[in-house]
């Protein structure tokens, strides 16, 4: 359900607690909004990025935050957000979210019955993967505000969630729960659940998120953003350009196909078309020099269900989804009487703007192409929180201007806040070791002598 209706927001001061904050994804979007935000995160250079961008940061993990340091968090905090870790329920991690869907479902229906923490952390133990049961924390913030003393136990007015497709089936769980038993205390939501495309939204990049808005009982029926742009239609697009995803042979030999679509896309004037990578990424903007087109990217992983077949894109369609191995995708460039050169690869600017972010964004620390992908891209995360509150559609060229980095006195004094000192971690951040993905050993393995049947 979306809608058209006339906005009227429902909060007078919204305040955005984000969890899983990432690099600051909904948190940009927060401030485009004018909204402030506080992000929980517990990736040391995801911090780092943040505290450079300016953002109010938490370096800690979200489960510990709950547990031992609910009552610090600023009591006025209204909405809920956040985008729990996908790699356990996405078609490209283990799988092992996926084969516990419903021992999840379980664990939400013990939730809002009110069962002991203690108890259901201990049998959390028992789940392959420990990362899978992260996309119980919103639900069970959401259970703690009702319980908590510095908050006069007063639930939070809307939540806003957001993950991979896979994840979908937990997230309408979690809107029968809430609507049809609520929180132990009793605390009810109206609750909206889809699967919506990002480059509906304007973003320069086709990518599909499972999607929760909810909100208390009282303020309205929740809708889902309203689309602004045409989706991508692959097959479309290859019917109308003579083109198609190249072969294995063709990709191996580094052939990508010739570049046909520089005359025949949708309309860049068109306010309907999708936004497209040379939309993005031609025209100079802060330090971006602008990247020269024509130009064609092959994505790193398999298209079509082949992890052999490399899918390759021109500059005149949207970007495939943006991963962490977006400094892997190849440029070619050069294009013209057949001759095709690779070029240089995405800047992380470059791949950042692909996911909305701003220009000059300060990406910061390590992995930063990992931050990148597991970012919420800013744009659709303002349409969420925009239709969540009941405003206005947002201005998409607030987030084509430059952006400004924090001061050195700003970036210490919210890393003073967020670690603990000005220029360092301390004790209370989370060690990196415990950062570490769990073992191959966790990954579901193939039967051999059934595969060679």
């Amino acid at each position: 359900m979306t809608s058209s209706a006339h906005h009227q927001p429902i909060l007078d001061n919204p305040f955005v607690l984000d969890l899983f904050a990432g690099p600051g994804g909904l948190d940009v979007a927060g401030q485009v909004l004018d909204i402030p935000s506080l992000g929980i995160e517990w990736d040391r250079s995801a911090c780092l990025t943040r505290y450079a961008a300016g953002l109010d940061t938490l370096h800690a993990d979200v489960s510990a935050v709950r547990r031992d340091s609910f009552e610090s968090l600023p009591p006025e905090i209204n909405v809920l957000a956040g985008g729990p870790p996908c790699q356990t329920y996405s078609v490209a991690g283990h799988g092992a979210g996926r084969q516990a869907l419903d021992r999840v479902e379980e664990y939400i229906e013990r939730l809002v019955a009110g069962e002991s923490d203690q108890k259901i952390d201990e049998d959390l133990k028992t789940l392959t993967d420990p990362r899978t049961a992260l996309v119980l924390e919103p639900l069970r913030y959401a259970i703690q505000a009702t319980r908590s003393p510095n908050r006069e136990h007063r639930p939070y007015d809307v939540i806003v969630l957001e993950q991979v497709p896979a994840v979908a089936p937990l997230w309408r769980h979690y809107a029968k729960v809430l609507e049809k038993t609520g929180l132990p205390d009793g605390t009810k939501y109206k609750v909206v659940v889809d699967i919506l495309a990002t480059e509906t939204y304007g973003v320069p990049q086709t990518r599909s998120r499972a999607v929760l808005i909810a909100r208390r009982e009282g303020l309205g029926n929740p809708s889902l953003p309203l689309a602004t742009h045409r989706s991508y239609e692959a097959k479309e697009w290859n019917r109308k350009n003579g083109t198609s995803e190249p072969d294995q042979a063709a990709d191996q030999a580094h052939q990508p196909p010739l570049y046909e679509a520089a005359t025949a896309s949708k309309s860049a004037e068109d306010p309907q078309s999708w936004r497209s990578m040379r939309d993005a990424l031609a025209a100079p903007v802060g330090t971006h020099p602008g990247r020269p087109a024509p130009f064609l990217v092959r994505s790193n992983y398999g298209s079509s269900g082949n992890p052999g077949r490399r899918g390759v894109r021109t500059d005149r369609q949207p970007a495939a989804t943006v991963t962490g191995r977006i400094s892997r995708f190849v440029v070619f460039e050069h294009l013209d009487e057949n001759i095709v050169y690779e070029g240089p690869r995405f800047t992380m600017n470059e791949a950042g703007m692909l996911q909305s972010f701003p220009p000059d964004y300060p990406w910061s620390g390590t992995a930063q192409a990992q931050q990148v992908g597991n970012a919420v891209p800013p744009l659709f995360g303002a349409h969420l929180l925009s239709a969540a509150l009941g405003l206005p559609k947002p201005d998409p060229e607030a987030l084509r201007k430059p952006w400004q980095p924090a001061t050195e006195e700003q970036r210490a004094k919210l890393r003073s806040s967020g670690c603990g000192a000005a220029d360092a971690c301390t004790d209370r951040c989370p060690r990196p070791k415990d950062q570490v993905p769990p073992p191959s050993s966790v990954r579901p393995r193939k039967n051999k002598k059934a595969s060679a049947k």
